[in-house]
Protein backbone atom coordinates (compact mmCIF):
# COMPACT_ATOMS: atom_id res chain seq x y z
CA UNK A 1 0.00 0.00 0.00
CA UNK A 2 1.36 3.32 -0.96
CA UNK A 3 2.40 5.88 1.88
CA UNK A 4 -0.48 8.34 0.54
CA UNK A 5 -3.15 5.75 0.44
CA UNK A 6 -2.25 4.76 4.09
CA UNK A 7 -2.44 8.51 5.02
CA UNK A 8 -5.60 8.96 4.02
CA UNK A 9 -7.11 5.82 5.42
CA UNK A 10 -5.80 6.69 8.75
CA UNK A 11 -7.23 10.26 8.34
CA UNK A 12 -10.45 8.94 7.91
CA UNK A 13 -10.04 6.18 10.99
CA UNK A 14 -8.93 8.72 13.22
CA UNK A 15 -11.39 11.30 12.48
CA UNK A 16 -8.93 14.60 11.19
CA UNK A 17 -11.50 15.38 8.72
CA UNK A 18 -14.28 15.11 10.32
CA UNK A 19 -14.24 19.20 11.15
CA UNK A 20 -14.88 19.30 7.56
CA UNK A 21 -17.99 17.12 6.64
CA UNK A 22 -19.49 18.76 10.03
CA UNK A 23 -20.35 21.90 8.61
CA UNK A 24 -23.86 22.82 7.72
CA UNK A 25 -24.65 25.67 5.78
CA UNK A 26 -28.03 27.41 5.89
CA UNK A 27 -29.67 30.38 3.53
CA UNK A 28 -32.64 32.04 2.98
CA UNK A 29 -34.76 32.45 -0.54
CA UNK A 30 -34.42 36.17 -1.69
CA UNK A 31 -37.62 36.57 -3.30
CA UNK A 32 -41.40 35.11 -3.12
CA UNK A 33 -41.95 32.83 -5.93
CA UNK A 34 -39.43 31.14 -6.25
CA UNK A 35 -39.91 27.79 -7.72
CA UNK A 36 -37.70 24.46 -6.40
CA UNK A 37 -36.82 22.00 -8.99
CA UNK A 38 -36.48 17.71 -9.37
CA UNK A 39 -33.04 18.51 -11.00
CA UNK A 40 -30.43 21.68 -11.77
CA UNK A 41 -32.15 23.04 -14.69
CA UNK A 42 -35.13 25.60 -15.59
CA UNK A 43 -36.64 22.53 -18.11
CA UNK A 44 -36.58 19.72 -14.97
CA UNK A 45 -40.09 19.40 -13.03
CA UNK A 46 -40.91 22.08 -10.83
CA UNK A 47 -41.51 20.60 -7.32
CA UNK A 48 -43.16 23.92 -5.48
CA UNK A 49 -42.79 27.52 -5.04
CA UNK A 50 -41.26 28.81 -2.19
CA UNK A 51 -41.54 32.47 -0.50
CA UNK A 52 -39.14 35.11 0.73
CA UNK A 53 -37.26 34.30 3.95
CA UNK A 54 -38.27 30.47 3.21
CA UNK A 55 -34.39 28.64 5.19
CA UNK A 56 -33.01 26.04 3.23
CA UNK A 57 -29.80 23.66 3.73
CA UNK A 58 -27.18 23.99 0.73
CA UNK A 59 -26.37 20.42 0.83
CA UNK A 60 -24.44 20.85 -2.55
CA UNK A 61 -23.52 23.38 -5.84
CA UNK A 62 -23.17 22.72 -9.10
CA UNK A 63 -22.66 25.55 -11.32
CA UNK A 64 -25.19 28.19 -11.26
CA UNK A 65 -27.21 25.66 -8.90
CA UNK A 66 -27.89 24.84 -5.31
CA UNK A 67 -28.93 21.19 -4.21
CA UNK A 68 -30.75 22.38 -1.06
CA UNK A 69 -32.82 20.37 1.93
CA UNK A 70 -36.06 22.03 3.38
CA UNK A 71 -37.36 21.21 7.27
CA UNK A 72 -39.62 18.49 6.35
CA UNK A 73 -36.25 16.56 4.88
CA UNK A 74 -37.01 17.21 1.03
CA UNK A 75 -34.39 17.63 -1.73
CA UNK A 76 -34.40 19.63 -4.39
CA UNK A 77 -32.58 22.40 -6.44
CA UNK A 78 -32.85 26.12 -6.67
CA UNK A 79 -30.99 28.70 -8.91
CA UNK A 80 -27.87 30.02 -6.86
CA UNK A 81 -28.46 33.37 -7.38
CA UNK A 82 -31.81 32.90 -5.77
CA UNK A 83 -30.23 32.54 -2.38
CA UNK A 84 -29.38 35.66 0.44
CA UNK A 85 -27.05 34.81 3.42
CA UNK A 86 -29.28 36.30 5.34
CA UNK A 87 -29.85 33.80 8.12
CA UNK A 88 -33.33 33.04 8.99
CA UNK A 89 -35.39 30.24 10.82
CA UNK A 90 -38.39 28.12 10.56
CA UNK A 91 -40.97 27.69 13.25
CA UNK A 92 -41.24 23.93 13.35
CA UNK A 93 -43.14 23.18 16.53
CA UNK A 94 -46.97 24.82 16.94
CA UNK A 95 -46.05 27.76 18.55
CA UNK A 96 -42.55 29.01 19.08
CA UNK A 97 -42.88 31.91 21.98
CA UNK A 98 -40.57 34.66 21.72
CA UNK A 99 -39.10 35.98 25.08
CA UNK A 100 -37.49 39.01 26.90
CA UNK A 101 -34.37 36.69 27.92
CA UNK A 102 -33.05 33.05 27.12
CA UNK A 103 -35.13 31.96 30.19
CA UNK A 104 -38.28 29.70 29.84
CA UNK A 105 -40.12 31.65 32.75
CA UNK A 106 -39.28 35.17 30.93
CA UNK A 107 -42.17 36.82 30.02
CA UNK A 108 -43.37 36.28 26.53
CA UNK A 109 -42.97 39.12 23.79
CA UNK A 110 -44.76 37.50 21.16
CA UNK A 111 -45.71 34.35 19.62
CA UNK A 112 -44.72 32.61 15.83
CA UNK A 113 -47.15 29.63 14.61
CA UNK A 114 -45.53 27.12 12.69
CA UNK A 115 -44.37 27.84 9.43
CA UNK A 116 -43.54 31.20 10.59
CA UNK A 117 -40.11 32.76 9.64
CA UNK A 118 -37.73 34.41 11.79
CA UNK A 119 -34.33 36.37 11.55
CA UNK A 120 -31.36 34.65 13.12
CA UNK A 121 -29.61 37.93 15.78
CA UNK A 122 -27.05 36.11 17.50
CA UNK A 123 -25.40 32.39 17.21
CA UNK A 124 -27.30 30.16 19.93
CA UNK A 125 -26.63 29.46 23.59
CA UNK A 126 -27.47 27.01 25.98
CA UNK A 127 -30.70 26.12 23.99
CA UNK A 128 -31.64 29.41 22.98
CA UNK A 129 -30.99 31.68 20.29
CA UNK A 130 -31.92 35.33 19.25
CA UNK A 131 -34.40 36.65 16.59
CA UNK A 132 -36.24 39.24 15.20
CA UNK A 133 -40.05 39.34 13.30
CA UNK A 134 -40.07 40.90 10.00
CA UNK A 135 -42.34 43.01 11.98
CA UNK A 136 -39.22 44.63 14.35
CA UNK A 137 -39.94 42.54 17.54
CA UNK A 138 -37.36 40.45 19.15
CA UNK A 139 -36.75 38.62 21.52
CA UNK A 140 -35.33 34.79 22.26
CA UNK A 141 -36.80 31.65 21.16
CA UNK A 142 -35.60 27.95 22.06
CA UNK A 143 -34.08 26.25 19.22
CA UNK A 144 -35.94 23.12 19.44
CA UNK A 145 -38.69 25.38 18.48
CA UNK A 146 -37.03 26.30 15.04
CA UNK A 147 -35.29 24.82 12.43
CA UNK A 148 -32.19 26.33 10.21
CA UNK A 149 -29.34 26.43 12.67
Amino acid sequence: MKSGCLAAILALVTGVSAPLAGALEFRSVKETGVALYEAPALTAKKLFVVSRYYPVEVLSTQKEWSRVRDATGGIAWIPAAALSTQPMLLVVSDRADVRESADVSAKVVFSVPRDGVLELLAPPQTGWVKVKHRDGGQGFVRILDVWGL
